[in-house]
């Protein structure tokens, strides 16, 4: 499976699943652009990345909930590779807190960063995917489709994800254009430091997660990035608008 002349865009891209899936991407030959807020952890992936294959991402700084950083980036990728064949909206947030502990300043945040970012930047995105017949991968979670009283606000953007992923799978099918997502479980990254757990709190609910699931073992980073570069390549070039669970059997309790 190569990316050979292949410009591969991912949001989030400084740390967690999207760092994995820029290393990924990496090693499979493509260009590169990696999209993050913190600037210091985008450079350094970055630098990794080119280290592996001598191909220079496109690094750039940005927030993808403002709508001047949205068209910025497209509009970067455009003028730096003259083309853009894979979008993957990986960026989100998380705010714990069910429907008696929570306020509506939780839910802008997470509803913006989570669909309002992505339908806007996929938007902008489509006429060049349309262009190379490309394809768009969403970051959604097992959350989507699995009722919890943890997070509210994040379980139901990303059940929003879900849909729009099939959405506009349908509506692109006709232009060449495949839409899908990868839903992972459980995957120990910086995310829930950035709620506010401390270590401890973080490994007693690693453990008590882990511990339910039937493998028994969290779901690895570069474990979604080989399933978004599968979904990404040639070799799905028949599967469109699908929603696919990578969560360690989690979805069979």
């Amino acid at each position: 499976m190569e990316f050979a002349e292949k410009v591969v865009l991912i949001t989030g891209a400084s740390s967690g699943i999207g760092a994995s899936t820029a290393i990924h991407f990496s090693k499979l030959s493509a260009k590169l652009v990696l999209v993050g807020r913190k600037e210091n952890n985008l450079k350094r992936i970055a630098l990794y990345c080119e280290k592996t294959k001598s191909i220079k991402p496109l690094a750039i700084v940005a927030d993808v909930t403002e709508d001047a950083d949205a068209q910025r980036i497209i509009n970067e990728t455009i003028e730096h590779f003259g083309k853009l064949d894979v979008l993957i909206n990986n960026a989100g947030i998380i705010d714990m807190g069910g429907i008696k502990k929570t306020n509506m300043e939780s839910y802008d945040k997470v509803m913006t960063t989570n669909i309002r970012a992505v339908f806007h930047l996929t938007m902008l995105a489509v006429p060049h995917l349309v262009q190379s017949r490309g394809c768009i991968i969403n970051t959604s979670c097992l959350a989507s489709s699995k009722p919890s009283t943890m997070a509210l606000a994040y379980n139901i953007s990303k059940a929003a994800l879900d849909h729009f992923t099939k959405c506009i799978a349908l509506e692109l099918a006709p232009d060449g254009v495949r839409v899908n997502s990868v839903n992972p479980g459980f995957v120990k990254t910086n995310l829930l430091k950035d709620i506010g757990l401390t270590e401890e709190q973080l490994e007693l609910f690693v453990k008590n997660v882990v511990g339910n699931m039937p493998l028994k073992r969290a779901v690895e980073g570069n474990e979604v990035a080989a399933l978004i570069a599968f979904l990404a390549s040639d070799q799905a070039s028949s599967i469109t608008g699908c929603n696919y669970l990578i969560d360690g059997g989690s979805s069979l309790r």
